[in-house]
C-alpha cells in the first residue's frame, strides 16, 4: 500500500514538474514575443523589460533588441541629418547654378569663336549635369526619410508610359534610336507621379547606352499579382557579377565611365517601386541588351 502511495505521489510530482516547465516555457515564449512585437512596431524601450525576471533566454534578446534599437535610433538621426544637409546644400546652390544656366546661355547668342563656343557648351552641359544631380539627391533623402510620401493608387499604366516615352522621343531621335512602345494595357496600383519619374530613369539609362542605330522597346505585361512596365534595349549588357551592384548609390560601371550620370537614377528607381509595394528587376547578358523590369502590385 506504501508503495502505491509512493508511487502515486511521484507521478503526481512528476505532472506538476512539467506543467510547471510548460507553464514556465510558455511564460518565455509569450515574453519574447512581446519584446519581438514591440521592436517590429517600433515601441521597444530599455525601460519595458525587468532583467531580474528574464530568463537567460529572454535576456539575450532583449540585449541584442535594445543594442538594434539603440542602432536604428543613431540611423535615423544620421539619416535625418543627411536630408537636412542635402536640402541647405539645395537651396544655396540653387541660384548660382541658374545663374551659370542663364549666362550660358546668354554667351551662346553672342558671336563666338569655334573654340569659346566648345566652352560654352561645356559650362551648360556641366550646369546641368549639376543640377540634376542635386534634383536627384533631394529627392532620394526626402524619400528616405519620409518627407515626401508615395500615394499609391488604382489606375491605368497607358499615361505613364505615353508621357514618359514622349520626354525621350527627341534624345532618341538624335542618336537615330528606335523608340518602339508595344503593348501598354494594363492596371496597377501605384503613384503616377513618382512611377512616371522611374520610368524616366530607366528610360535614360536605356537610351543613353544603346548606340546609335539600336533600339529600346517598351511594354507593359501583367501577372496574376504585378503588372510590370519592361524597358529593353539593344545596349551592351551588363555582366552578371555586376547586375545587384547597379542598384546601389553613386554606382558606376567600371565600362560606362565615360557616360553621363552620377549613379543614382537606378537607386531612386528601386526605392520609388519598393515604396509603393513594387520591385524592379534586370535581365541582361554582355552583347545582348537588358531589360528592366519595374513591377507595380495590381
Amino acid at each position: 500500500m506504501i508503495g502505491y502511495l509512493v508511487a502515486g505521489a511521484g507521478i503526481l510530482t512528476g505532472i506538476g514538474i512539467a506543467l510547471w516547465s510548460r507553464l514556465r516555457m510558455a511564460r518565455t515564449y509569450r515574453r519574447m514575443e512581446e519584446m519581438l512585437e514591440a521592436a517590429l512596431n517600433g515601441s521597444f524601450a530599455e525601460g519595458t523589460f525587468d532583467e531580474s525576471r528574464l530568463s537567460a533566454l529572454e535576456n539575450q534578446l532583449h540585449q541584442y533588441l535594445a543594442a538594434g534599437s539603440v542602432s536604428a535610433e543613431k540611423q535615423k538621426k544620421r539619416e535625418e541629418q543627411i536630408s537636412t544637409l542635402i536640402s541647405d546644400i539645395s537651396h544655396q546652390t540653387r541660384t548660382p547654378v541658374a545663374n551659370l544656366l542663364l549666362y550660358a546661355g546668354l554667351l551662346e547668342e553672342q558671336p563666338l569663336t569655334p573654340q569659346a563656343g566648345e566652352c560654352v557648351r561645356a559650362i551648360r552641359t556641366q550646369a546641368e549635369k549639376l543640377q540634376s544631380l542635386i534634383e536627384a539627391l533631394v529627392k532620394t533623402s526626402r524619400l528616405e526619410t519620409g518627407l515626401l510620401t508615395l500615394h499609391p493608387k488604382p489606375g491605368k499604366i497607358s499615361p505613364v508610359v505615353e508621357r514618359a516615352v514622349s520626354q525621350y522621343e527627341p534624345k532618341a531621335s538624335e542618336k537615330d534610336i528606335s523608340l518602339a512602345v508595344k503593348n501598354t494595357r494594363g492596371s496597377g496600383v501605384f503613384d503616377p507621379k513618382w512611377t512616371e519619374e522611374a520610368l524616366c530613369n530607366l528610360l535614360d539609362n536605356a537610351v543613353k547606352y544603346t548606340p546609335c542605330g539600336g533600339s529600346v522597346t517598351v511594354e507593359v505585361r501583367e501577372y496574376e499579382m504585378f503588372s510590370a512596365i519592361q524597358v529593353t534595349d539593344t545596349g551592351p549588357g551588363i555582366p552578371e557579377e555586376e547586375q545587384a551592384k547597379i542598384f546601389g548609390r553613386f554606382y558606376r560601371s567600371p565600362s560606362a565611365w565615360q557616360a553621363e550620370g552620377v549613379g543614382i537614377g537606378l537607386y531612386l528607381t528601386r526605392r520609388i517601386a519598393s515604396g509603393q509595394g513594387g520591385y524592379v528587376k534586370v535581365k541582361s547578358e554582355p552583347g545582348n541588351g537588358s531589360t528592366f523590369s519595374l513591377y507595380l502590385p495590381r
